[in-house]
């Protein structure tokens, strides 16, 4: 029998019951709700289970809990109980993901076979998530560059349509945004995603040999060069070359690579013989390279040749209500790499850590959640360290900025659902609603787009 729950969601409470007491005498362990906020409060990221809805349903119907279940986890198997009449509409949500459909009335014979085999997936999907992530891989765009700000759904797009080009790209960001997965994705989104991918950190090459190691030699080429040897730029021959930190590149070997880039071709030491080179460069930097070039520290043309295209990969100071969704995911591969159980973050904990500071950004942010999956706890900073310079000194103040900053981000955790917020507060519905007031919250800005059933 496969392992793992199942969630069932219907508001007609017969067919409910009836349904849940045909799957537990096949042996599945089920959960049965009439609203279907409860099934998006469970059905997260690393559930190990699915979710079986009703269509039609008052307010959230099944369609829009599919869509919002895949917001959180696009391999999530939802299998849609349809009427007669909405077979039509079933066909075209197995277009946009459903597992599956079964149409009233049906056998529970039936019913039961379906969500066996939707547990089977779904266990294979956990499976392999933990060996990527045991691997250090991702399996998707959202999953690498994680977040639903308008800043990270931008930059997703761009990566989309630039990726599958040959187009050369810088890649701007602070230190621990993302530079170098925002490089491999280009590359696995492009058709040389099975040739090599060469990330060249030039910070870290020798100045005596940063030539031959970009170019390659001959034997002879200069003392102690006994044989040939593969440059990193000729071992990426129809791959992608990554030029990580470019500007601390010396000028010298500046203008060698703009030859390279220009004509393509490289020619090792010691040798008079072109090698035509087929690749795709993506450089990266901490900052932009312009005042570099005024200084005189990095060639313009150089810089005219590699930002055609530029990308800029935003802080979390930029994108904070990015902070809770992000932490989860990175919570769940750290419990995995770790071989350890998942484990629970209050909203609370969550809403501090989207009002402090993480000058390391997303590194920073992993480190964290490496600690909190070792139940090393999660590091503590008063809110006058955190995201701004104008924090509240008087005490009444900083008690409101702290509300405020946790009613905010439980919010964000919840997708704007509000039972789930008074709930997990310990506050009552009309307390909410007028601390929100007070603060001035719309639920509509963290997701919420309805009515809540609370």
């Amino acid at each position: 029998m496969s392992v793992g729950r199942v969630l069932l969601v219907d508001d007609e409470e017969d067919l409910r019951l009836s349904t849940a007491q045909a799957l537990d005498l096949a042996g599945f362990e089920v959960a049965d709700f009439a609203h279907p906020e409860r099934a998006l409060e469970l059905a997260g990221f690393g559930f190990n289970g699915i979710v079986v809805t009703d269509i039609r349903m008052q307010g959230m119907d099944g369609l829009t809990l599919m869509n919002r279940l895949h917001e959180l986890d696009r391999e999530m198997p939802v299998i849609l109980i349809t009427g007669h009449g909405d077979v039509q509409l079933a066909v075209r949500a197995m277009r946009e993901g459903a597992y599956d459909f079964i149409e009233k009335p049906f056998p529970s014979s039936h019913l039961a076979d379906t969500v066996a085999r939707a547990l089977d997936y779904r266990r294979l999907v956990l499976e392999n998530r933990v060996l990527r992530a045991a691997a250090g891989q991702r399996d998707d765009l959202e999953q690498r560059l994680v977040g639903r700000s308008n800043v990270m759904v931008d930059l997703r797009r761009k990566i989309r349509t630039i990726g599958p080009t040959d187009a050369d790209v810088l890649i701007v960001g602070e230190t621990g945004t993302g530079k170098e997965v925002t490089a491999r994705a280009l590359h696995d989104l492009s058709a040389r995603a099975d040739k090599p991918f060469i990330a060249i950190n030039c910070a870290a090459l020798p100045a005596n040999m940063i030539e031959s190691e970009l170019f390659g030699h001959e034997a002879g080429a200069f003392p102690g060069a006994m044989r040939a040897r593969f440059g990193k730029f000729e071992l990426a021959q129809s791959g992608t070359i990554l030029l990580d930190e470019i500007g601390s590149m010396p000028l010298d070997v500046q203008g060698k690579l703009l030859r390279v880039i220009q004509e393509r071709v490289i020619t090792r030491l010691g040798s008079n013989d072109p090698l035509p080179l087929d690749v795709r460069f993506i450089a990266t930097s901490k900052t932009g390279l312009e005042d570099d070039v005024g200084a005189g520290r990095f060639r313009a043309d150089l810089l005219y040749r590699l930002n055609v295209i530029t990308l800029e990969i935003p802080p979390l100071s930029a994108r904070r209500e990015d902070i809770p969704l992000l932490f989860m995911q990175l919570l769940i591969e750290a419990a995995a790499r770790y071989r350890r159980e998942p484990v629970t973050v209050p909203p609370s904990a969550i809403a501090v850590m989207a009002d402090r500071a993480w000058p390391g950004n997303v590194r920073e942010l992993r480190n964290a959640a490496d600690r909190y999956a070792l139940n090393l706890g999660l590091p503590v900073q008063d809110l006058s360290g955190g995201a701004g310079d104008d924090t509240p000194t008087r005490l009444a103040d900083r008690v409101a900025a702290f509300e405020k900053s946790v009613i905010e981000n439980t919010l964000i955790a919840h997708g704007g659902m509000l039972r789930p917020v008074y709930e997990s507060l310990g506050l009552s519905r009309k307390s909410l609603y007028e601390k929100m007031q007070k603060y001035g919250l719309d639920k509509t800005r963290f997701g919420s787009g309805g009515s809540d059933q609370d």
